[in-house]
Parts: structure tokens; C-alpha cells; sequence
């Protein structure tokens, strides 16, 4: 089989040994007899499994006693109404980094009173907002610190005056954050987490019980931190994969470790977009993203994108498209992409390079 070279941007390339032991488990779960895919979620060896990826977050994040972790399906577009429900009462601001930021704020916007505190729509997003002022009446404030299609990151934990909400979908465990910042930590697994099919939810327990309204049960976290994930069945397989990932994290010295890995994999690809006259990066070079690198064809070479989206499909590149909203190519380097995946795809811009140059 050929080797391929996966740079997709979520569902992503997942760590091989958690791929292999979910193979197994779909076989036959902790020697029970019974596929992963049939247990039932409340024996014991389910349990157990619950627990250890509960305890592995907080180990590996280093979350404090104050927090607890959460699993639900439903995918981060639906924790943008989570969020709202659970902690507005009177006014939230959000950062409108992306696409994704813009569209929680339009989930708060139906609840009560939320707005953009400040915006880069205005050059499509390529960079991040800075010099804002954070009003100290909000009920929280939401960032999204990665931005997929886009290429941009919030690379450190800002200090926040009110309670800091942070979607971090695409790029938590790729490096240390701390947790202490924030009221609510929340992402989908399917970047570098898991598979799709569960989200993450760190929460901050005296955070919540703020808002005077009714919550519906199903979307009060309360609901699900007294139930430790399962007031309904749970999305078993995405847990388990998730629980092997995060195993995988640890055995690789933890997120200080990975992040040093993913900071050396992302400075290989953007130092050849910037030495390469054939590519120029679309992200402002303070603001670019560890995770997502986009680039385009740079000026006078725009008739080559699909030559070399060709060339470079014939090389064993998967998923450096770019998002079909802005085009272009987009490399995701989430956790489980090596850094020969990263060389490989240096080597054919380098003799995409030397046939058009």
C-alpha cells in the first residue's frame, strides 16, 4: 500500500496504537466476550474506562479539584448553545475570530443580550484582534483560540476580568494551558482528542447555577457532572478511542512534550512556505496557527492550485484542500501528524517548486 501523508482538517490522522486496540475492543471489550460496539455502558468494565479518561484529562491538563470533566455527543456547535444556556444571564461578549466564533455568537444572540467585542472579518479573518477592552459586567466572555479555516491562534491564556470561555476544538492538548484561567473548557475530539462523535467539556463547578431561568435538563451540565457523563447513554466507541489517544499523549511525556513536537512540525512547513516563491501564507505571521498552516499560490502562480493539489495527491497528500470558503491549501498538523508527513510535504513543494520556478 502506498503511504499517504493525512493533513485533514478534522476528522483527523488519530495515533496508530489507538486505532489498533479500538480494533480489538470492537472484537472483544476488556475480555468480557462482548464487542465495544454492544456493551452496555453500565458495567463495570465501562465504568472503569470512564474513570481512567476522566483522570487522564486531568492528569494530563493538569485541571484543579475546583473543575470537572464532561463527555457529550452532540458534537461543539451544540455546546455554542450549552454555553449560552448555562451561563448567560443578562450580557456576554465574544471574540468573532472565524466562522465557528461567529456562529456561537449567533447561538448566544437568541438567548439574551450578546455581541462581537471585536472582530477581523475585516481581512477575512487572517489575524486576531488585540487591544480590546473587556467590560467587567459581562457574564462571561468567549473566545475560540484556533481558527481551522482560517490559520489563526491564541497562543497564550489571557487574564480575563470575567468568566473565560474557550472553544477549543482544534487545538486542545497541543499545548499547555492553564486550566485556572477559564470558567469552561470545551472542544470536539475529533482534531486531537478522538474520533467524532463526543465533545470535551472542562467546567469549572461554582460557575455554574448563575442563570435564574429554567435550563432544560438534557443541556444543564449540572445534569451531567451529577451523572458523571451518563444521564444518557454516552457515545461509547468515540470515548474509548479517546481514552487510548489520551494514553497515547501521556506515553509520549504529556502536552509539554507534544507541544514541542507540534511547534518544530509547523516551523518546518511555514519556513519553506516562506522561502518558496511558488506559496505565500494568508495568516498574519504573529497569529498563525501551530495546527491549521494556509497558504495559496502566490502572485503570478494562481492558474497552478490545481496542478498542484494534483501533484501533490500523486505524492500521498491527503486533506491539504483549503476550506471551500476561502481555497487555497490548508495543512492540519494536529498531534498524530508525524513530522515525516511535515517533510514529505516540504519535499514536494520543493519539486513542485523546481518544475514551475
Amino acid at each position: 500500500m502506498k503511504k499517504v501523508h493525512v493533513f485533514n482538517a478534522g476528522p483527523c490522522a488519530l495515533p496508530q496504537v489507538a486505532l489498533d486496540n479500538a480494533v480489538e475492543a470492537i472484537k472483544d471489550f476488556k475480555g468480557t466476550g462482548v464487542s465495544l460496539l454492544s456493551i452496555s455502558h453500565r458495567t463495570k468494565e465501562w465504568e472503569e474506562t470512564m474513570n481512567e479518561c476522566r483522570a487522564l484529562w486531568k492528569e494530563l491538563l493538569h485541571i484543579p479539584d475546583e473543575y470537572e470533566v464532561v463527555f457529550l455527543g452532540g458534537g461543539a456547535s451544540l455546546q455554542f448553545l450549552y454555553v449560552a444556556e448555562n451561563f448567560l444571564e443578562k450580557k456576554a461578549a465574544y471574540l468573532d475570530t472565524g466562522v465557528w466564533a461567529h456562529k456561537a455568537l449567533k447561538e448566544a444572540q437568541g438567548l439574551g443580550e450578546a455581541y462581537a467585542i471585536a472582530c477581523s472579518a475585516d481581512k477575512n479573518y487572517t489575524y486576531i484582534p488585540k487591544g480590546f477592552e473587556i467590560p467587567s459586567d459581562l457574564d462571561y466572555f468567549h473566545i475560540t483560540t484556533n481558527n481551522t479555516i482560517y490559520g489563526t491562534e491564541i497562543k497564550e491564556d489571557m487574564d480575563c476580568p470575567v468568566p473565560l470561555i474557550a472553544d477549543m476544538s482544534s487545538d486542545i492538548l497541543s499545548r499547555p494551558v492553564d486550566v485556572s484561567k477559564y470558567a469552561m473548557i470545551y472542544g470536539g475530539a475529533q482534531k486531537n482528542a478522538g474520533p467524532a462523535g463526543v465533545i470535551f467539556a472542562i467546567i469549572r463547578k461554582d460557575a455554574l447555577g448563575k442563570v435564574s431561568r429554567y435550563i432544560p435538563t438534557m443541556l444543564d451540565y449540572r445534569t451531567h457532572i451529577d451523572k458523571e457523563s451518563m444521564f444518557n447513554t454516552p457515545p461509547v466507541f468515540s470515548i474509548f478511542v479517546m481514552n487510548e489517544t489520551l494514553k497515547w499523549v501521556k506515553s509520549l511525556g504529556g502536552v509539554e512534550a507534544v507541544h514541542q513536537k507540534n511547534i518544530k512540525k509547523a516551523e518546518l512547513l511555514y519556513s519553506e512556505i516562506d522561502r518558496n516563491p511558488l506559496f505565500v501564507g494568508t495568516a498574519a505571521k504573529e497569529d498563525r496557527s501551530i495546527m491549521n498552516v494556509c497558504f495559496v499560490m502566490a502572485e503570478g502562480y494562481e492558474g497552478l492550485q490545481d496542478e498542484f493539489l494534483a501533484f501533490a495527491k500523486g505524492k500521498g497528500m491527503i486533506g491539504i484542500k483549503g476550506h471551500r470558503s476561502v481555497g487555497g491549501f490548508r495543512a492540519s498538523l494536529y498531534n498524530a501528524c508525524e513530522l515525516e508527513d511535515v517533510e514529505a510535504l516540504v519535499e514536494c513543494m520543493k519539486e513542485f517548486e523546481k518544475l514551475h520556478a
